[in-house]
């Protein structure tokens, strides 16, 4: 049994350094977390940790690149004008880089296949991983994500403000503007619990290595010069399940519809009142609906899940 709060780490070939957490099981099969835009591992609460770990899974959650503990880039970060228009630099790097980080995580555990289960830009990089390396992925879920193509999944007019602001400078003013965006993002059913919102962003920030604003932006860039994906995304044959409320003002919910549409056989579960957030109401039923399609792949029951 392995404990979640330890932090290890993985220096990769690339020479990226990747912190990264294990719990439940060793001898279960593995679930990757991979966590969205500017979020550390912490953001994937015990809660639903604890909860997929109980359904019969080996948990691993990780720090993308740029964020928490792993490798921040020493390229410079885009101009916020380059983030507003799409242009991104030359030197910036892909969720294809990205991606591969995640498998050589998998491969420093010895981990041959996984389950993928990706929120936001994480189902981005979760995606690209079943799209390139397939005979890695057991299944793959994605949670509020999107195609990368540009009439689908963008963020409402009213979010914009707020991706446009000034990025934070202090601890305050992170959990301030963490609480500001979630309010904003979370759903008209779903109320975010301000207490632990303001623990994750405190958290968030404590274990940053590096400068969160620059690396927010790198990922961002990372996202913008993928592209449309929707060509890559119809070569996944893995079991796949698309997560998405019908409220989201972060990644409009067309951009779920454009996955399942893109992904051949893959289900779809659109949770009403649901936004761009996980609240812990919505723990139990999300992890439920993850765990139920993990098994039945592993059981080679492909796309065709009982949700219950």
């Amino acid at each position: 049994m392995s404990d979640h709060g330890i932090d290890r780490y993985a220096t990769l070939t690339s020479g990226t350094t990747v912190c990264f957490r294990v719990s439940g099981d060793d001898a279960e099969p593995a679930i990757l977390l991979i966590a969205g835009l500017g979020e550390d591992l912490t953001f994937w609460t015990e809660s639903f940790i604890r909860s997929i770990a109980a359904r019969g899974f080996r948990v691993i959650t990780m720090d993308n690149r740029d964020v928490g503990q792993s490798t921040f880039a020493a390229t410079p970060a885009p101009a916020l004008w380059r983030q507003l228009m799409g242009r991104p630099r030359r030197d910036a790097y892909s969720l294809a880089e990205m991606a591969d980080d995640c498998v050589g995580l998998l491969d420093h555990l010895g981990i041959t296949q996984a389950h993928l289960v990706g929120r936001s830009m994480g189902g981005m990089i979760a995606q690209t991983i079943a799209a390139t390396q397939a005979q890695r992925v057991l299944s793959l879920t994605s949670i509020y994500s999107t195609t990368g193509a540009s009439r689908v999944g963008q963020p409402a007019l009213s979010t914009i403000p707020l991706l446009a602001a000034p990025p934070p400078r202090t601890r305050t003013a992170a959990v301030r503007a963490h609480l500001r965006t979630t309010e904003h993002i979370a759903g008209t059913a779903y109320p975010i619990d301000a207490a632990e919102e303001a623990a994750i962003a405190a958290r968030g920030w404590d274990r940053s290595a590096g400068d969160m604003a620059a690396g927010v932006a790198r990922q961002i860039q990372a996202i913008q010069c993928s592209g449309d994906r929707t060509a890559q995304l119809s070569r996944i044959t893995a079991p796949t399940l698309v997560i998405n409320g019908d409220r989201d003002l972060m990644v409009h919910p067309s951009g779920g519809t454009a996955t399942v549409t893109a992904i051949h056989s893959s289900q779809h579960i659109v949770i009403p009142g649901m936004g761009h957030h996980i609240p812990q109401a919505l723990v139990d039923p999300i992890t439920r609906y993850i765990s139920h399609h993990a098994h039945r792949a592993s059981e080679g029951g492909g796309n065709n899940v009982a949700i219950a």
